[in-house]
């Protein structure tokens, strides 16, 4: 019987969020099911790729055969579709069980079930199922991407409009200063560097931070 762990993330270029969802619904799950959490892993990081995530990386480097990881869905394990695919196959291989709450279909378990009786089929149904089973875990993967980039350009459009109401120029932010501007492109780079020492150095709010940080992320692509 292997270990159970939870992680919890949340997008640092995203506003509102918290982890009071993700702790309640994991919460749950671990009451439903008489479990316990060995680690609760918890990570305010975009889902852009697993590397820049040193929470995820030391819980990749913990888990061995047997053991369990639990999500609340999937965007809180990835959000790209051939990043997100490679790993999960990776974790599987390896014996590792993925659950996640809300997305059950692409949980570990059910598409093990599914594999199982691909292997007992004929060459050309075992084929399709693989095929079948690939494209699920994607679409799925694809969905959650797609989903953040209209969150993302909901908060830019949300930046311009204000900025409009307020008669400001389209773009400009008030205490967006060059220094502040400069320590965020540093950011960036090296997350190293917290946002709590940027919301102290330059007297922002977190929620105003994010603003910038998005708005200075959009402007550098």
């Amino acid at each position: 019987m292997g270990n159970y762990y939870s992680y919890k993330r949340i997008s640092t270029d995203q506003e509102h969020q918290n982890f009071n969802r993700q702790t309640k619904s994991l919460e749950k799950y671990a009451a439903t099911h008489h479990i316990e959490f060995l680690i609760d892993f918890t990570e305010e990081k975009s889902a852009r790729n697993f590397s820049d995530r040193p929470q995820f990386q030391t819980l990749d480097k913990l888990l061995q055969e047997g053991d369990t990881v639990v999500f609340k869905d999937l965007s809180r394990f990835s959000r790209e579709a051939e990043n997100g695919y490679t790993k999960y196959m990776e974790w599987l291989n390896r014996g590792i069980s993925v659950v996640f709450i809300d997305n059950p279909t692409v949980s570990s378990d059910y598409i093990l079930q599914l594999m199982s009786t691909a292997k007992e089929r004929d060459i050309v149904t075992k084929t399709a199922m693989e095929s079948i089973i690939k494209l699920l875990i994607i679409v799925e993967l694809d969905r959650a991407e797609q989903q953040r980039k209209y969150i993302s350009k909901t908060i830019t459009d949300g930046i311009a409009a204000s900025s409009k109401k307020s008669g400001r120029k389209e773009g400009q932010l008030d205490k967006m200063t060059p220094n502040l501007k400069a320590d965020i492109k540093r950011y960036l780079s090296n997350r190293n560097i917290t946002q709590i020492e940027l919301m102290k150095k330059h007297k922002v709010s977190r929620n105003t931070l994010k603003k910038y940080i998005k708005y200075v992320e959009q402007e550098s692509q």
